[in-house]
């Protein structure tokens, strides 16, 4: 009885182990079978289940031949452990059952042993459902892992997804550009296209328009030539007929003026008969009766000798006289310019004019200007202003002027410069250039002595302004140096020795480092005379434009040569403004002050050539462009021949 317990109790504990170790790999959900269940219903369960699931991937095969007959294959069942049968039955559980069954039989205490063996498959049982839930939870832990993968995927599909939609639309926008570029450049030539043919066109019209203007002037000249034929034809008619009435008048009255000529010149010829026989006859008595007489004939020849040898000796001993004169009191023959006079009462009416006009006022212009016509730097004019103020209180003071030296570009001012210094500071004015010493030869000595001789004789001081200075004043050990040009230069160094209480010498030059040391050791202020910036070319555009353009009209000559002398016609100007001087002062950029009173000269001379005489802003601008352009040009050649040499 006991073996029989023991063999259905071991037979139910092998069927519930195989059936928990099924439910564990093979099933897709929880089982319940009956303990006492026998084991081939246990097996049939799961390979029903298991035909079950591996039917869907086998399909019958009729339905890929079309053989409807034909009996599908039975379902293979799928044996995904080693041990179990192809059914899914596991034989352990009954293979440990027999074991316990014979253990059971050999052991005299079967009732313990079956305890023991009980509580064994108990705890087996425990740890089989501890394992089953630890698979679970594995399989929980592998769901969820799967979920967050598939959750990863779809994510980075979705991003994949709209870089891809980024990248497409990024595509089909260069696309819709490339294509609005394409669309724009094919209406762009199509329009430079229609331009072209409007343009082509126009031509055309203008070509037909032309021929037909063309076609008109050659009809209306031809109609004017034969209108004028035939009035040149009338012309030659009727002056054909005029003159045969004419030489038919003159013909009937050319016998009365032929007698009437001839009457008249018959009278003539023997009036101017008798008074020539009348006249040689008194000749002709006089020289006989001075030929008969020799007291007479002596007289006679004496007389006219005497009055040869007068002539001749007043005319020689005028030039003696005259000469020794000159030498005395005239000026020195290197003086081009002076506000002396040649000789001592030659200025005097002229000074006093001057005087009277400037109201006793002197070193102010009629305008109040300080220095006129001058147009220089602000700190430069208040510089010669200084100096110029300086030299009238060295004056009353009787103290020794400064000597100075003007360097800088040429047409800079500073020979108007210092005639305008020498006139604001009271003193007299001479201008000697130093090309002019040179070609003297050995009377340069003598020259320079009267020059210096000359100057002190000014009642109120000398500035004596030797323009190109560097021509004779230049460096003595040079080789081409003449031996008289040293002689001058010596004679100059003499005379300049001391500082002089009579006589301001001022130089002038375009090369000071040219100067000889001697000469440079006698200047006591350098002055530089630079271009004129754009301001100082401003004014002086607005200086000469008035002088030459706007006052040009009233420098009339004198009142006499009016009655006979046809009136200039007066410059117009229209629109021109300080914005265009100052554009034009902007253009001028390196003129200097001459070259800026040269192109203001060359647009007086554009307006004369004009035919109405009128300034306006395009005639100036052009004036300014070309003037411009011949200074760039003028600039490049010097360049180029600094650049050769």
């Amino acid at each position: 009885m006991a073996k029989t317990y023991a063999l259905g109790l071991i037979t139910a504990v092998a069927a519930s182990a195989s059936l928990s170790k099924n439910n564990c790999a093979y099933a897709d959900g929880p089982f319940s079978f009956s303990p006492f269940s026998t084991p081939s219903s246990n097996a049939s369960q799961p390979s029903s289940s298991s035909s079950k699931q591996s039917a869907p991937s086998n399909p019958p095969s009729s339905s890929s031949t079309g053989d409807a007959a034909e009996p599908p294959p039975p379902p293979k069942v799928r044996n995904d452990h080693p041990r179990t049968t192809s059914a899914g039955f596991d034989p352990e559980p009954l293979e440990r059952g027999v074991q316990a069954l014979e253990k059971i039989s050999q052991s005299s205490s079967a009732k313990q042993v079956l305890e023991a063996i009980k509580k064994q498959e108990e705890t087996r049982q425990v740890e089989l459902n501890a394992k089953a839930a630890e698979y679970n939870a594995l399989k929980a832990q592998f769901e969820t892992e799967r979920q967050r993968v598939i959750y990863d995927e779809q994510k980075k599909l979705a991003q994949h997804q709209a870089q891809t939609k980024s990248q497409m639309a990024r595509y089909e926008d260069e696309l819709a550009r490339k294509r609005m570029q394409a669309e724009n450049e094919y209406h762009r030539s199509r329009n430079q296209e229609l331009v072209k043919l409007q343009e082509e066109s126009s031509i055309r019209q203008e070509q037909a328009r032309r021929a037909t203007e063309e076609q008109i002037q050659a009809q209306r000249r031809q109609t004017e030539r034969e209108k004028a034929e035939i009035e040149r034809e009338t012309i030659r008619v009727r002056a054909i007929a005029e003159a045969e009435g004419r030489a038919h008048e003159a013909k009937l009255a050319e016998d009365v003026n032929r007698r009437i000529l001839i009457d008249r010149a018959n009278a003539e010829r023997e009036k101017w008969v008798s008074a020539i026989n009348t006249t040689f006859d008194h000749i002709g008595g006089g020289l006989k009766a001075i030929l008969t007489d020799q007291n007479k004939l002596v007289v006679a020849v004496g007389g006219v000798t005497a009055l040869a040898a007068g002539v001749y000796t007043t005319r020689e001993g005028a030039k003696v006289i005259w000469s020794y004169v000159d030498r005395i009191l005239g000026q020195p023959s290197l003086i081009r310019e002076s506000s002396k006079g040649k000789y001592p009462w030659s200025g005097l009416f002229s000074r006093s004019i001057g005087t009277l006009s400037r109201g006793g006022n002197k070193g102010h212009t009629k305008d109040g200007k300080a220095f006129g016509d001058v147009i220089l730097h602000p700190s430069l004019q208040r510089r010669i202003e200084h100096l110029a103020n300086a030299t009238t209180n060295t004056k009353s003071h009787q103290a020794p002027f400064r000597n100075m030296l003007f360097y800088g570009p040429p047409g800079t001012g500073k020979t108007m410069a210092a005639r305008e210094m020498a006139r604001k500071s009271g003193l007299d004015y001479a201008l000697m250039t130093g090309g002019d010493v040179a070609p003297l030869g050995p009377q340069a000595v003598t020259k320079i002595h009267e020059l210096f001789d000359w100057a002190k004789k000014s009642r109120q001081g000398l500035l004596l302004f030797i323009d190109e200075a560097d021509a004779f004043l230049c460096e003595r050990n040079k080789t081409y140096m003449s031996e008289a040009q040293r002689s001058a230069l010596n004679a100059l160094l003499f005379r300049t020795g001391d500082q002089s209480k009579d006589i301001v010498l001022a130089l002038a030059t375009n090369r000071p480092g040219d100067l000889d040391s001697a000469v440079a050791d006698r200047i006591d202020e350098v002055l530089e005379f630079p271009l004129p910036g754009e301001e100082e070319r401003f004014k002086l555009l607005k200086l000469y434009l008035d002088k030459y353009i706007a006052q040009s009209e009233t420098r009339k000559p004198g009142w006499f040569r009016n009655l006979f002398k046809r009136q200039p016609q007066k410059i117009e100007m229209k629109g021109l403004t300080d914005d265009m001087l100052k554009e034009a002062a902007a253009k001028t950029d390196g003129f200097s002050g001459r070259e800026i009173a040269k192109l203001m000269a060359s647009v007086q001379a554009a307006v004369y050539g004009s035919e109405n005489c009128v300034l306006d802003p395009s005639l100036f601008r052009e004036v300014v462009d070309y003037k411009v352009a011949e200074h760039q040009q003028r600039r490049k050649l010097a360049a180029g021949d600094k650049g050769s040499v």
